[in-house]
């Protein structure tokens, strides 16, 4: 794209303040300085008007919305590396590229994964609030508040990508026995590394583990690939982690299994409405049964400032006239 003038950078949410000062250094960057998600209304308006729109989880970048996009809306850089929020096909059948973010939020996403792992395990959040709340006057008993070892337990990964084998290396340092599924086999020697076995078969690797945790994108393949039916596999004393996409779990079987004690707990970084958070989660969570938290799981200084800096120049290299290197391929999808 060859432009006289600085290309039209329409950002939907506030970012690092390094990364908002050099997209203003490059480019004619519009900032949401409120740092809340722009309506239907103001998200159509930026598709018409920006030569380039970075949005982020947060909107919803559907075929009705992108019928509506301005003829200079040639490049959606999109910040975060999921980009299920995005009708993907339908904006490269309009001529505009989409880019993501992805590598950088390897290492962050596993140490939440490991984190929800412990915390579920050893009861961590619900212990936490035992003594702000004044509820320790029995003190110290040797049957109070017993969690479950993880040491020795089989961990079954779903999704065995860059975050998946990130967790895969912690989990055995913590001494668990690594079983992945994966819609393709890794490769010899990163198994060999991880000690990790393959399971072709999902249901077999659910019906044996002790800990699951979803790695795995949001795709029209992986929705409720986690289902009711799938879930009732699991031991009684399993618990279910994640921190990828909330719609890879149906939620209401997930709840309903948890309160009957067909499963243990949950931890849940993700959820399929998020905002919005069932209810029957949030009792559970006030139960002590599961571990809710925000959407935390790339939430780190380091990592938001290397998501600003790969969509920097996915912007510039595509700008420049050349393929970004973190562009969307339909056999992607």
């Amino acid at each position: 794209m060859s432009l006289k003038r600085k290309p039209l950078v329409v950002v939907t949410r506030r970012l690092p303040d390094v990364v908002e000062t050099r997209m203003r250094e490059l480019f004619d960057a519009r900032l949401n300085h409120e740092d809340t998600p722009l309506t239907g209304g103001a998200l159509a308006q930026a598709l018409q008007e920006a030569d380039v729109l970075v949005p982020t989880v947060t909107d919803e970048i559907d075929a009705s919305l992108l019928a509506q996009a301005g003829p200079n809306l040639r490049l959606i850089a999109n910040f975060g590396n999921g980009v299920d929020h995005i009708d993907v096909g339908v904006a490269l059948q309009r001529g505009i590229t989409v880019t993501n973010t992805p590598g950088v939020l390897t290492e962050d996403t596993a140490d939440m994964t490991m984190a929800l792992i412990l915390s579920v395990a050893r009861r961590v959040t619900e212990g936490a609030r035992i003594i702000p709340d004044d509820a320790w006057s029995g003190g110290w008993s040797p049957t109070w508040m017993l969690g479950r070892r993880i040491t020795g337990k089989r961990l079954g990964i779903v999704g065995m990508g860059r975050i998946g084998q990130a967790l895969a290396r912690r989990a055995k340092a913590f001494g668990l026995s690594i079983h992945y599924h994966n819609r393709r086999r890794v490769g010899a020697r990163i198994e060999s590394e991880l000690e990790a076995t393959y399971w072709e078969s999902l249901d077999q690797m659910l019906a044996r583990v002790d800990i699951v945790s979803v790695n795995c994108p949001h795709t029209p393949a992986t929705y409720h690939l986690l289902s009711a039916r799938r879930l009732k596999l699991l031991k009684p004393e399993a618990v279910v982690v994640n921190t990828a996409r909330g719609e890879v779990i149906d939620e209401t079987a997930l709840a309903r299994l948890i309160e009957v004690g067909d499963i243990a707990g949950a931890g849940l970084d993700v959820f399929e409405q998020e905002p919005a958070v069932s209810p029957r989660l949030v009792k559970l969570a006030r139960a002590g049964k599961v571990v809710l938290l925000p959407h935390m799981g790339s939430a780190t200084h380091e990592s938001r400032v290397d998501m600003g800096e790969k969509v920097i120049i996915n912007i510039k290299t595509f700008l420049d006239g050349h393929r970004p290197p973190d562009r969307i391929l339909p056999s992607m999808l």
